[in-house]
């Protein structure tokens, strides 16, 4: 066994040496395929990171939504709904929520306007300025940081949006939220539920959805169908329903943007097959010299395995580094559009890259293994040559 080791020791060493020799040529097909592999894996950082985000927001969201559809659009629900809703065991809470959109004509972004009978569950910790609103006090709102910079404010800590008869309804600003929580408010105005319902011209006994609170959260499913069966016409939908959602959109951007890239990784692993196929004749004197030294065939395909392995597992290496450096310090500037959607206001969001063990393995089965294929194996071919084959003329 201690001679086997030796004896593969020996031959990685030449391997390297042979590496360097032919530098010039191995640092183009190093160079190419470290930039494959950092493209595959920002993607797969980047859709970590956004899904550990969503998770990290969603703690927040409400165990469960209930919306009236019409004609497969949604409605407004009465507000009624609520007393049969509290009716069924195991809801702690139904609290009614007013929202809607407000188009801003000036900069074409779409701001989202939510209406609460309390102060939302966010916290005074989200916030970065002020406060939230005195219950009982009409007028006041809580904005992100991108309403605040789309409206243009400013200094100014008032501003007005049109109802749907175009009068102007006004609103003081109570309260900033921090850019920490731009997930979720960055284009978020809060305000009360009876400025809500005067903004979108909503009657008292209506409201856009119910959120329901459950005593116990493993009986999420169970108390959403339970609902469906006593309310038909309405939608019924869940926390964990929501974060499949995310997981689907976000796997599909970065599904699609990968198998682009693995056109230029199978472009990629073909020319290497087509080099490892052919041997320059430099590489044929060489082999001829090694045969004649007493190197036996499996020895020559031994070389070429090493000299393989170590350049995908440089690659692999070089490219993983770039990655992540490209999500954690550049903050994904190449494909940040890409992922983040079609909203004009788009959270300011940063990017801390989310790597496990199963995307690691993941990305080295599909580039390291297949250039591994593509070059040991056409090898044989290469190794099988003649002795004196090189060596005549």
């Amino acid at each position: 066994m201690r001679e086997y080791f030796e004896k593969q020791l020996n031959i990685l060493d030449y391997a390297l040496s042979s590496l360097w020799r032919r530098r010039g040529k191995n640092f183009s097909v190093f160079f190419v395929f470290t930039l494959v592999i950092s493209l595959l894996a920002s993607f797969q950082f980047l859709t970590g990171s956004l899904l550990d985000s969503a998770q990290t927001g969603l703690r927040h969201a409400p165990e469960i939504t209930v919306q009236r559809m019409v004609a497969g659009r949604q409605e407004s629900i009465p507000v009624a709904y609520a007393d049969k809703i509290k009716g069924i065991f195991g809801v702690r809470k139904v609290v009614e929520r007013v929202w809607g959109y407000t188009f801003n004509e000036v900069t074409g972004s779409n701001i989202t306007v939510m209406a609460l009978p309390h102060v939302p569950k966010l916290g005074q910790e989200t916030l970065g300025e002020g406060g939230f609103w005195v219950e009982g006090e009409g007028g006041g709102a809580v904005i992100g940081q991108g309403v605040l910079q789309d409206l243009d404010l400013g200094n100014r800590r008032s501003f007005s949006f049109f109802r749907p008869d175009l009068t102007l309804k006004s609103f003081a600003v109570r309260g900033i939220f921090a850019p920490e929580s731009n997930i979720l408010t960055y284009d978020l105005v809060i305000t009360t539920l009876d400025d809500g319902r005067d903004l979108f011209g909503l009657d008292a006994g209506v409201a856009t959805d119910l959120l329901v609170e459950v005593v116990n959260p493993m009986e999420i499913a169970t108390i959403a169908r339970k609902i469906s069966e006593t309310l038909p016409g309405t939608r019924v939908v869940t926390r964990p329903q929501i974060l499949k959602t995310y997981q689907a959109v976000f796997s599909w951007r970065s599904g699609f943007a990968a198998i682009c890239l693995l056109s230029a990784l199978a472009a990629f692993i073909i020319l290497a097959w087509d080099k490892a196929s052919g041997m320059s004749p430099e590489e044929r004197r060489e082999i001829s010299i090694l045969k004649i030294l007493g190197w036996q065939t499996p020895d020559v395909l031994m070389v070429r395995f090493w000299e393989s392995f170590v350049m995908a597992l440089a690659a692999f290496a070089c490219g993983t580094i770039l990655a992540y450096v490209h999500i954690g310090y550049f903050q994904a500037q190449l494909f940040r559009s890409v992922m983040m959607g079609w909203s004009v206001l788009r959270p300011g969001l940063s990017f801390t890259p989310a790597v496990g063990g199963a995307d690691l393995l993941l990305l080295f089965a599909l580039s390291v293994l297949p250039y591994l294929a593509a070059t040991v194996i056409p090898a044989w071919r290469c190794a099988s040559v003649a002795t004196d084959s090189a060596l005549r003329g």
